[in-house]
């Protein structure tokens, strides 16, 4: 008689290989219930030791799709197709392939079909909508996203990941004002986790010798934006008064130069990823951190509740989230007067630390600079261009990006994100306007250095709104590129304005979508104006507070210093 196989007792010991042997060759198809085809798929998945490959990810689907197939409106079931959409979601972040994404892209569709036919029933699970939420993010349906959070967060269903990505994708349109930012920050807040005193390390409340300031992020990674921002700060720190440390929240990748010599150049690394919140927290305090710097906000559900549960005596949001978090125990958040005015201070938890030019500061790329003659010149059309996130681009912004390119005669709009989404929906919306064959997609350019040459193509750079770019705007100036931009209500929505004040290039800021409109049609028609404007941007913007990293480093470890003497 054939022994009976603990298969449970096989899944605790993590033979998973054996399990995937034993379901796929021993036990018959007609045996595999769901429960025993849902285990095989996360079998799939947990058997490799380093990278994933796609075939794992395809049958670990396929394996999921079955499973769910076998049983209706089941616990196992639902958790099969769980797996099934989020696997599918991971499987699209796999590669950066057309063939992959058109992949990933039959999924999709199949799993919302199947949504819409019991759609009362799925609704009811919160991760089940926030697992759609993720496929409705790359297909680029945002409106589709904030109805599957608003609905949960309606429901009461209050999980900081569900608030924290209502919260971020309310920054992409104009629904909310600044009064609800910070009352749904507060929702997060109130909902955060707070650890036992017992389990907590004491926090120091002696002066070290030296101020120490950590900073945490989960973008350490090469040619991320932020690295050009906070390589600002670690080039320009004076060691005998500072120390840095750095709490990098990464998957072990390849390092670039750039990376290298930033850690070379503080005092301590700790790559926390893996670690849990509270031995992070824990990790922090045993560093006796004086100022600590969170660099993600809301846009990092995992490790917000560190700033909850107060990592060191001074807290400060900077850089990777331009808003309020709305939680009591982040002290500062680091602005500058073009963004948050003096009679808005009551619409932000944090006090405002005001930097006397700008809140931010790039510290230049590699590439070097030359200047590039309006491209117009060379194949007489107009190129507009916007490089920012896909999400960005909002109803209003097609309808006013639209409008450009029907009043300039012989223009087109190049658009390229740096993550890569299906731009189905979005093609659909500017069919919709009437001026899809004016627009061309570009390919995300693994390459840097062909990224930042795209801009060599553009005449005049168009912003988003009411969320706009902050690091493409810095790279298209760094280029000689104008952008025109738009005036905001919010921190978040007038880091355009901020920029080309500090560029002294007021002119390029628009008051409204018409004003937009006429300035982008002003500079189409008046040559000269544009290749003024491009001469003169290329001139005094590597001297300007844009890239001015001494100057704003000296200003920014200023301020630190006087939050830390009031304690």
């Amino acid at each position: 008689m054939e022994k009976k196989i603990d298969i449970q007792k096989l899944f605790q010991e993590k033979k998973y290989s054996e399990i995937i042997l034993l379901l796929d060759y021993k036990i018959p198809e007609n045996q595999k219930n769901c429960g025993l085809l849902n285990l095989l798929g996360v079998c799939r998945l947990l058997k490799v030791k380093g990278k994933i490959n796609k075939e794992d990810y395809i049958r670990a689907i396929n394996d999921f799709k079955k499973a769910f197939s076998k049983e209706k409106r089941t616990q196992n079931s639902l958790e099969a197709f769980k797996n099934f959409i989020n696997v599918s979601v991971d499987l699209y972040n796999y590669e950066n392939s057309t063939e992959n994404h058109q992949k990933a892209y039959e999924f999709f569709k199949e799993i919302l079909n199947i949504y819409d036919q019991d759609k009362d029933y799925f609704s009811k699970d919160g991760l089940l909508l926030l697992s759609l939420a993720r496929i409705q993010t790359r297909l680029i349906n945002l409106d589709k996203v904030r109805e599957y959070l608003g609905k949960l967060v309606k429901n009461k269903f209050y999980k900081p990941q569900i608030i924290c990505s209502l919260i971020y994708n309310n920054c992409f349109v104009n629904n909310w004002n600044q009064e609800d930012f910070l009352k749904y920050g507060r929702l997060l807040s109130e909902n955060l986790k707070i650890y036992d005193n017992e389990e907590l390390k004491p926090i120091n409340k002696n002066k070290n010798e030296k101020i120490k300031i950590g900073f945490l992020s989960s973008d350490i990674k090469s040619k991320h934006s932020v690295i050009y921002f906070l390589k600002t700060i670690t080039d320009n720190y004076n060691r005998d008064k500072f120390e840095i440390y750095l709490y990098s929240n990464n998957r072990k990748s390849s390092e670039d130069e750039i990376i290298r010599s930033m850690k070379n150049s503080i005092n301590k690394n700790h790559d926390i990823f893996g670690l849990k919140n509270i031995d992070v927290t824990n990790l922090i305090r045993s560093d006796k951190i004086d100022i600590f710097i969170d660099l993600m906000g809301v846009t990092s559900a995992q490790k917000v509740e560190i700033l909850k549960n107060r990592a060191a005596p001074i807290q400060i949001v900077w850089c990777g989230f331009c808003n309020t978090t709305g939680i009591e125990e982040v002290d500062y958040i680091i602005s500058d007067p073009n963004l948050i005015y003096d009679s808005e201070l009551n619409l932000y938890q944090e006090k405002v630390i005001f930097m006397p030019k700008i809140w931010n500061c790039h510290s230049g790329t590699e590439i070097e600079r030359t200047f590039n003659q309006s491209p117009f010149l060379k194949n007489k059309t107009i190129t507009f261009g916007s490089f920012n996130n896909f999400s960005k681009i909002n109803t209003t912004v097609i309808e006013t990006w639209s409008k450009i390119l029907k009043e300039v005669k012989n223009s087109k709009l190049l658009l390229k994100s740096s993550a890569s989404r299906v731009t189905d929906l979005l093609s659909e919306k500017f069919q919709n306007q009437g001026v899809l064959d004016s627009i061309e997609f570009v390919t995300t350019l693994p390459n840097f250095e062909d990224h930042m040459h795209s801009y060599k193509k553009v005449d005049i750079a168009l912003d988003t709104f009411p969320y706009n770019g902050v690091t493409t705007s810095f790279e298209a100036i760094w280029m000689g590129t104008p952008v025109i931009t738009m005036k905001g209500y919010n921190f978040n929505s007038r880091c355009g304005e901020s920029i080309n004040k500090n560029l002294n290039m007021e002119y390029l800021i628009a008051e409204n979508e018409m004003d937009y409109v006429a300035k982008a049609k002003e500079l189409s028609e008046n040559k000269d104006k544009l290749l003024d404007i491009r001469k003169e941007i290329f001139n005094k913007a590597a001297t300007s507070s844009l890239f001015d990293t001494i100057s704003f480093s000296n200003d920014f470890f200023k301020s630190l210093e006087t939050i830390y003497n009031k304690q």
